[in-house]
Parts: C-alpha cells; structure tokens; sequence
C-alpha cells in the first residue's frame, strides 16, 4: 500500500483550509497540523487539539493564521504513513479528529435501506439474498428516493406493508419519522488513511461503506467535512440489529481522513449536498469493485441528521463527528454465483471525492491490525508534558 500526496489531496490542492494530525516520534504524541503550499506546519502551540481548533468561531480563518513549525513537505508526509515502509523516526498521518464523539447515520440512502431488510431476511446468510432482493424490490420497487421520511405518503407506505406483513425496522428508520443516528466508535479510536482497516475475525459477509463525515462544534454548528469509510459486518447485523455494536466497533474499523477541511469561500455545505463518493476495491486475487455514493440521492439533509444527533435533547461539549450514509451497498458476487461480495485479506479501498481528496486503507483483520493504545488520557498527559496545556 503506496499513497500519493497528488492524489490523497482535493483536486484544488492546498487553496482549502485543510488540517490534519500527525504522529510524530520526536514527541512521542500527536500534533495538529495546517497543509499549505507544500509544507506541513505544526500548529499545536496554538490548537493543542483538533477539538480545540474546531471550536473557534471561523476555523477555517485561525488554522491560516496559526503559527507553527515546519514538519516538513505533504509529499514526505504521505510517503512515510504506510506502516510498510515507514520511517519511525518521522512523522505520519492520522485520523484527522481526536477528541470528538464519532456518530453515524444509517439506512440514509433507498438502496442501502433496502439491502438492510434484504439482510434482516437473509439473517446473515449472503446466499439467500439474491432472491429475497427480488421478493423485496418486486413489494416496494427500487426508487424511494424522492419519499420524503416522516411523510403521510411515506406512512401511507408503511402501513401498505404492515398489513402484507413486510415491515422491517429498517424501513422504519429509512422512512418513519425519526432517523437511525448510532455511535460509530469512542473518541480516539479511528484510523487515519494509509492505516490497516478492521474487519471482526469471525465475520464472512462484510462490506466497505464509503462516506462523507461531517465536523459538527459543541453548538451544534457543521463547520467541515472529511471521507471515512464505516466498515460493516453484513452477516452480524443481519443476524440481529442488536448485534449492531458489535459489527461496527471493533479495532480499527472505523477509517478517517485524509485530512479535514473546514467550510470557507471554497468549500460549502452546498459542495457536501452535491458530492459524489466513489469506491474501488482491489484485491490480490485480481478482484476489482467500483461503486459510487451521490449525497444528492440522500433521504435526509445533513442539517437535519445533526439536529436529530445534537441540541436541547443531547450535547457533545467536545463536538462531534457524523458518518452520513451511503447509497453504497455491494451485490456483485466475488467468488459464487450469488454468493454476493465480502472482503478478503489486504484488500485494498480508495474513497474519494474531488473536494476532500481520497482515503486508503488496507482491509485486515482487526486482531491483526496494530491496536489501540493511545487514549483521551494519553493524549492530556502527552500534552501536558510538551506544555501544550
């Protein structure tokens, strides 16, 4: 696994306000650090946190005015972050937040809601999805995406298939009133692009999401964006929605970054609204899959599935972040007719998107992906002995 700052950044290059953090050895810690021109600046004298800087009244503004010191070139930095062929003694790139509380946002988008029934039926069985995904789309059709949630003609629907004995919980948050918004992961946790990506051991029918995430402040206020990738285990959550924590949080299966960049004259909501994520997969068994997500088919606008995160009912005083959905849902058999896709060892995923640029990740098992030791506790005390607090 090779990253190419060329192609990790925004097609616009550094012209956005982009931050990022970085591991660096020197320190022992973690640093935030602004992308400009081709330099990397360490600007954690004055945001010791990314949580820190996102809480400024115009982000965007203080991380160009933020002082700092020169790690080095974007170029360098990409290159050296692939655990492969990495040089420990200089810096590399992580996930771009650290103490905000990572959300997300579920059966966003009409086809994944319906591959989330077609999964419920199956009960994690990937080959009993082909026909149950006609069963499905021959009852409610391919295309609810202009069905507004919450509607009187959305509850019209539900009650059609209630009484044919077709309604699903998943239906109920892809199309009732109130949207399905789960807690992805703990602060700290995610990984970063050119990182090993964690898929549960014991799981064979599984599938990258390809994401765009939104950086929300403790007002309640979206003031960025960066891509993840909120790795699912198809066969667990098909087995029982109750085992949803445990198909998504497991070590290092949660993929952020490459680098966040915060709303200015360049870069807008409007610009999340009309974004389109692509997907590629590439295995060692010569497999390839491409997809494509358009946050323009979304059910629910992204002011809407913060409200529904955060405000009167619920705060995040360290602000947090929220995976949108994806339209995304992969049915293209890998290995058996109807044996649908899942993963396998080392592949390799690229999400990208014209405005936040691309990030990659190799696809490993997460009791084989380096784990998690570096906590919110770790990150105070490293900073308070660097005197960054």
């Amino acid at each position: 696994m090779r990253l190419d700052a060329k192609n990790s950044l925004p097609a616009d290059g550094t012209i956005g306000a982009l931050a990022a953090r970085v591991w660096r050895p020197d320190v022992d810690g973690p640093s935030i650090v602004a992308l400009r021109g081709q330099d990397v600046i360490d600007i954690s004298r004055a945001f010791p946190t990314m949580r820190d800087l996102c809480e400024t009244p115009d982000p965007a503004r203080a991380l160009q005015l933020a002082p700092g010191e020169r790690l080095g070139s974007i170029t360098e930095l990409f290159d050296n972050t692939p655990p492969d062929t990495r040089n420990t003694a200089r810096p590399w790139l992580l996930a771009p937040i650290d103490l905000q509380v990572i959300k997300a946002a579920g059966v966003t988008f009409a086809i994944s809601m319906l591959e989330r029934v077609i999964e419920e039926r199956a009960r994690g069985n990937p080959a009993a999805a082909a026909a149950i995904r006609e069963e499905i789309v021959a009852l409610v059709g391919d295309d609810l995406s202009k069905l507004k949630p919450g509607s009187p003609q959305a509850m019209a629907l539900k009650e059609v298939l209630i009484a044919q004995g077709a309604w699903s919980q998943y239906l109920e948050v892809g199309i009732g009133p109130d949207a399905e918004i789960f807690t992805k992961t703990a602060p700290m946790a995610a990984v970063g692009t050119g990182a090993d990506a964690g898929l549960h051991p014991a799981s064979s029918w599984n599938n990258p999401e390809p994401e765009v995430v939104l950086a929300v402040n403790s007002r309640g206020q979206i003031i960025g964006a960066t891509l993840g990738n909120d790795v699912n285990l198809r066969d667990f959550e098909g087995r029982s929605a109750l085992l949803l924590g445990k198909s998504k949080d497991n070590n290092a299966s949660t993929a952020i970054g490459p680098v966040l960049r915060f709303f200015d004259a360049s870069f807008s909501l409007d610009d999340v609204r009309q974004a389109s994520i692509s997907l590629t997969v590439t295995g060692n068994d010569g497999f390839t899959l491409e997809g494509v997500s358009h946050l323009s088919q979304i059910s629910r606008d992204p002011l809407d599935l913060v409200a529904q995160m955060m405000g009167s009912h619920h705060q995040y005083p360290d602000g947090a972040v929220l995976f949108l959905g994806t339209m995304f849902a992969p049915v293209k058999d890998r290995d058996t007719v109807g044996g649908g896709f899942t993963h396998k060892d080392a592949d390799i995923v690229t999400i990208s998107t014209p405005k936040l640029g691309a990030l990659v990740n190799r696809m490993k098992n997460s009791d084989v992906c380096p784990p998690w030791t570096f906590g919110s506790s770790h990150l105070m005390r490293n900073l308070a002995k660097r005197g960054l607090l």
